[in-house]
């Protein structure tokens, strides 16, 4: 027998002295227990007498019943060795010593927490199957609890005895099989299957096949309804630990489910386990759910009334007096029950409660009494059904199942709910497993099964995660419930964004849009009503995430009003909640609403409501709402009244938002703190850090949606800045960082020349300019050179690249040198996130009106960015580039000034250098790439003929044109290619460059009409055809055939601008067919004689296309792109009428009426287009002449 050979092979262990320093002094009783029994047993040899077996018997009983607790002394060597010697002193022959030497190992490894290492697991497997295998039926039970304490956290470990094991004819694969006479049997299997598939962390997990193997008894186990001869307990964890498996296998195992069938079938059972022994529910599933946009079925049977009568008129009262003596025989069943249900494992999602072992029976604390409450959730009732099992201080310690009952019905009662509540946590948590392992569009497919939709009239609700939400009597099942729901809209924004209300009912079907409207409807109007009714802070919170999940990514701009209105009045009670972990997600709430599709008219009146509007002051620790400047004790600034009066008319509004938020970051709490307040800190004065965190995130995304609202408050909220700047916690700094980079950034946006925001409307610049004058004179720069926090220092660079620039120019010297040499500073640094900001804040202020001009500047700047370039982060090099391209649109600015010394000081030398760092980049990522061939093209375009006529500028400029061909002809990213053929445009706007008879012309032209023909983007397309009709002389176009191949080019792109297989492509049909025909044009205003025959061969074979194109132009114009064309009908038509006019001089060649066809076909396009607009008297004009 192998488990004998393995026996005889290995000597007994001699138990070790324990860690010299153990985590805890062990009791003399508990050290000198284990030694003296182990020691006893040590000494012992096979021997098959009886007087041997009583021996043995009395030693297991003992060390069974031997008091042990955590950090004893004993170690898992000990322990092992122990198990060993045991095993080899009791024979398979003997049944009774089989069962109890498998008690011992079951017992010992639970309660002292023991990994059996691989050398004792060899053997203790090898004995454990063998026992199995010879002894009695009767000892299956105890051995198979054996194997499975054995092979917890071992799966990695027991590849040697898998065949034996999952085989076809594997042992567990037969004590598992519905044909499994005894139920506890089949139990214990399962248990030991679920053991195998924990995952350790760095060890092999189980091969796939073994893998299948598992999943589909954990399936088939999920599937099968409870046999006649199982109680329901035993059913209960039988489906426990079915589901512990393939979360297991999902987590662990990193398990796909790509077929829908397997995928359908374990949804199928996870929702029918999400409902096991709910009261009053009793769902019928099919075997596998499909995909579907609309509900499947709705098996719910109603309720009877008088089970409700029934079960609401037992008395709960006196439930809560009972002792909380637990007798030994239940205390050892829950203890077998947490290892069983795999409760020790780390669960992988946090909240979920399946934590460790002495957390394993919480779930169940409220079940008590709870049962005879009425389950509707809607009503007051509703709101008082788990307020019995809150009462008592020790409710997270003491269970149901830790109680003594009355009587032994009441018992078995409360103890079947919290065993079947398990089971329902068990399925949720699966299927939370389930969510992350498979695509979200994937789970989108089956939205209608677990969310609900508005029921029809007189219809009932459909099953869903909101029944358990608002009917379950176990807190943690409902906040398990909500976690799934939060995991499902997480990330559901483009699913949701199809979403809109519609008042036509009378159509023939319900569109999908519609129906997704309904189910985000009913997912509002479920929260709510659990928000209200919830009384456990824990359960309330996942209440709270949820709604801040929901209002994420609801297209509230697709739907109907209110929703938002109806969410936010019910929430403002909760900002003042009593449990800190309520408030801080009831801002995170308030957060999301003020940052969803921002502005929304909504939401910009609720903040206009009154401050005291929904506000309760029960159970608070919340700082009142204070006057504006009762916080402060020495303003940094002017004070908030001077800045009420400078601000604008439009939004003196005050909004209580804002002054909550405030309040929160800056004033002392009222009371002490609370017990549930875990964030803070002893001695601290302030609300606990999270609060104050989250409250600067708020303010954050108030400046970026509604900054209207927050410039009200500007130099208050500089103030609040400052305060959060200079504290010690980096958190908080960070944060305050944040929130003056969107302030920053609001200014700015005012400012845009394309504001809609009136003049009258904006933040005085003298008053920005106070505003950046408060953060300079204070914390600010010390945070921009806290080398030891280097993501605030980045914050802070990028706080200080949104000044505005206007403001810039009005700081008084002194702060703007030390804004630029911080910044050129910080640039040397050798922190990556710090050099990035710090490159891509360069690339900001070089932009500015009063430095762009300043040639020290923008040189410094110059060689600061082109070091950054040679950064091995991507990142880097990324901003970097980005920022060169900016220097260079400075150049090109600096260019176009009448005043031409930066030309004559800006270094040639430095030129040359950035040429050739461009060049490098346009090699690099296309993150880097794309700005490198923007750079490029400025560069190119700045060249004055100084530097061309150079001999060191001839090959640098060759190599810098190849690069942007090479780049315009490549299959990178297409904003990398509209970049490199907007760069060509911007070489041939240089009159210096010899455009048309240097070499590389044929091939500039020869990548721009490959690319306006084949590109598959329109985009790219139309900014090719624009660089075509940029060079403003014939010469540069070169020869006559190079000109009727741009020509040709043109025409063809114009016959293929409808052909696209992508849908999105067809909205810039027309702009690119207004900018090739605008080129056409432009072509023909500089056509010389030789050129008519080609353009005439085009007239006659293509020229209704042609005119039919040509008149679209004439009358719409460019459309959706800005290419510097003419827009209004004038420009237009001008266009084409120069055109005629230098047809008509052209001299023609002997013998040749290309020209008379052309004039001809133009003027005819001319009068159609006249004729149609009725422009009668331009029409006379054109005849005359």
């Amino acid at each position: 027998m192998a488990a004998a050979q393995v026996a005889g092979s290995l000597l007994c262990g001699r138990p070790r002295e324990p860690p010299r320093e153990p985590p805890r002094e062990p009791t003399p009783e508990q050290d000198n227990g284990f030694w003296r029994l182990s020691a006893r047993l040590c000494a012992l040899r096979p021997d098959d007498s009886s007087s041997a077996r009583t021996e043995i018997h009395l030693l297991f009983d003992q060390l069974i019943s031997e008091n042990y607790s955590e950090g004893s002394g004993v170690s898992p060597e000990d322990v092992s060795a122990l198990l060993v010697q045991a095993c080899r002193l009791v024979p398979l022959n003997q049944n009774h010593l089989v069962s109890k030497v498998s008690q011992l190992i079951h017992h010992l490894l639970n309660r002292l927490q023991v990994i059996v290492d691989e050398q004792n697991l060899d053997f203790l497997l090898a004995y454990t199957i063998s026992a199995i295998q010879q002894c009695s039926s009767w000892t299956h039970m105890e051995i198979l609890q054996a194997l499975a304490a054995l092979v917890y956290c071992n799966g990695s470990k027991c590849q040697k005895y898998l065949p034996d094991l999952l085989g076809k004819t594997g042992l567990l694969m037969k004590l598992s099989d519905l044909a499994q006479s005894d139920p506890e049997v089949r139990r214990a299997a399962v248990h030991c299957m679920a053991n195998l598939c924990l995952s350790v962390p760095g060890q092999p997990y189980l091969e796939e096949p073994y893998q299948n193997i598992c999943f589909q008894a954990f399936l088939t186990t999920l599937q099968s309804p409870k046999s006649s001869d199982m109680d329901d307990i035993t059913f209960c964890m039988l489906l426990q630990n079915a589901l512990k498996g393939i979360q297991s296998l999902l987590n662990g195992g990193k398990m796909k489910l790509t077929q829908t069938d397997k995928l359908g079938a374990l949804l199928a059972v996870l929702k029918k386990s999400m409902f096991h022994g709910l009261p009053g529910l009793n769902i019928e599933m099919p075997t596998v759910l499909y995909p579907t946009p609309l509900p499947q079925y709705d098996g719910r049977p109603l309720v009877k009334p008088q089970q409700s009568e029934s079960s609401a008129s037992q008395p709960t009262s006196n439930k809560k007096k009972k002792s909380r003596v637990k007798p030994k025989k239940i205390q050892q069943e829950d203890e077998e029950e947490k290892v069983s249900s795999g409760e020790i494992e780390a669960a992988p999602v946090t909240g979920t409660g399946r934590v460790n072992m002495h957390e394993g029976n919480t779930c169940c604390s409220s079940s008590l009494g709870v049962q005879s409450l009425p389950l509707d959730g809607s009503g007051p009732a509703g709101k008082d059904r788990v307020s019995l099992s809150f009462s008592s201080s020790s409710w997270k310690r003491v269970s149901s199942s830790e109680s003594d009952y009355s009587d032994a019905e009441g018992s078995m009662q409360s103890k079947m709910r919290s065993y079947q509540a398990k089971v329902r946590q068990g399925a949720l948590a699966c299927f939370l497993s389930t969510i992350k392992s498979i695509e979200k569009k994937v789970l989108y497919g089956y939205w209608s099964a677990f969310v609900p939709d508005t029921p029809e009239l007189g219809s009932p609700q459909s099953v869903s995660l909101m029944t358990l939400t608002l009917k379950d009597p176990s807190p943690k099942t409902r906040a398990c419930a909500l976690q799934v729901l939060s995991a499902i809209l997480e990330g559901s924004k483009q699913f949701l964004s199809v979403a809109e209300d519609t008042s036509d009912h009378r159509r023939a079907f319900t569109p999908f849009s519609v129906m997704i409207a309904s189910s985000i409807r009913e997912l509002h109007r479920c929260l709510l009503l659990a928000l209200v009714a919830e009384s456990s802070s824990q359960t309330l919170t996942q209440i709270i995430k949820c709604l801040a999940n929901l209002v994420s990514n609801a297209p509230y701009n697709r739907l109907k009003l209110s929703l938002l209105t109806k969410v936010w009045n019910h929430i403002k009670p909760y900002i003042r909640h009593k449990d800190v972990n309520v408030r801080v997600s009831s801002l995170t709430l308030l957060g999301a609403i003020v940052s969803t599709h921002a502005p929304l008219p909504e939401v910009q009146l609720l903040l206009q409501q009154p401050c005291s509007s929904g506000l309760s002051n029960s159970s608070s620790t919340t700082p009142h709402l204070s006057t504006p400047d009762l916080w402060k004790k020495a303003p940094a600034g002017p004070s908030v009244e001077e800045a009420s009066v400078s601000s604008p008319k439009g939004s003196s509004e005050p909004c209580w938002l804002i002054r909550l938020c405030i309040s929160t970051v800056v004033l002392p709490k009222e009371d002490s703190c609370s017990g549930s307040d875990a964030g803070c800190a002893a001695g601290s004065t302030y609300e606990p850090s999270p609060m104050r965190l989250e409250a600067l995130q708020v303010l954050a995304h108030l400046a970026r949606g509604y900054f209207s609202m927050a410039q009200v408050y500007l130099m208050e909220l500089g103030e609040v800045i400052c305060k959060c700047m200079g504290e010690a916690d980096p958190s908080i700094q960070l944060h305050g960082a944040k929130l003056l980079e969107e302030l920053g950034t609001g200014l700015i946006q005012q400012y845009k020349p394309d504001s809609a925001i009136p003049p009258d409307q904006r933040v005085p610049v003298f008053l920005v300019v106070m505003f950046w004058t408060m953060m300079l004179n204070g914390p600010l720069p010390r945070a921009l050179q806290n080398s030891e926090h280097p993501t605030l220092q980045a914050s802070a660079c990028d706080a200080l690249s949104s000044i505005l620039p206007e403001a810039f120019s009005n700081l008084p010297n002194d702060k703007q040198i030390l804004c630029i040499t911080v910044l050129l500073g910080l640039n040397d640094s050798k922190n990556r996130l710090v050099k990035a900001a710090t490159s891509r804040a360069l690339g900001v202020y070089v932009l500015f009106p009063c430095l762009r001009q300043d040639v020290i500047f923008v040189a410094d700047t110059a060689n600061a960015i082109l070091m950054s370039l040679q950064d091995k982060s991507l990142n880097v090099r990324a901003k970097a580039a980005w920022s060169l391209g900016n220097l260079t649109d400075t150049l090109i600015v600096n260019m176009e000034t009448p005043d031409p010394s930066f030309q004559e000081e800006f270094s040639g030398l430095l030129l040359l250098k950035m040429l050739r760092s461009a060049i490098e980049a346009s090699k690099d990522k296309d993150k880097v790439k794309s700005n490198a061939v923007r750079a490029l093209g400025n560069l190119l375009h700045f060249l004055q003929p100084s530097h061309i006529e150079k001999p060191r500028f001839a090959e640098i400029i060759e190599e810098a044109i190849q690069a942007l061909i090479s780049t315009v002809l490549t299959e990178a990213a297409m904003k990398v290619r509209w970049n490199a053929c907007y760069a060509m445009g911007n070489v041939f706007k240089n009159p210096a460059l010899p455009l048309g008879t240097a070499p590389w012309t044929s091939q500039a032209y020869s990548a721009l009409t490959s690319v306006v023909t084949s590109c598959k983007n329109f985009k790219v397309r139309i900014r090719s055809a624009a660089a075509l009709s940029i060079p403003g002389k014939r010469e540069q176009y070169g020869s006559v055939d190079q000109y009727a191949q741009i020509w040709n080019a043109l025409i063809t792109a114009l016959q293929k601008s409808e052909d696209t297989t992508d849908f999105l492509e067809f909205k810039y049909c027309a702009s690119l067919r207004t900018q090739i025909c605008q080129a056409l044009i432009h072509l023909l205003s500089l056509a010389s004689a030789s050129d008519l025959p080609c353009i005439r061969g085009t007239v006659e074979l293509n020229g209704d296309m042609v005119r039919s194109y040509i008149l679209q132009f004439l009358k719409s114009g460019a459309e959706g792109d800005d290419t510097g064309g003419p827009h209004s009908p004038q420009e237009r038509d001008q266009m084409v009428k120069v055109a005629v006019k230098h047809i008509s001089s052209v001299h023609a060649l002997a013998g040749d009426t290309s020209r008379k066809a052309i004039v001809g076909f133009l003027e005819d396009t001319l009068t159609v287009y006249f004729d149609s607009s009725g422009s009668q008297v331009a029409d006379l004009e054109l005849k005359n002449r």
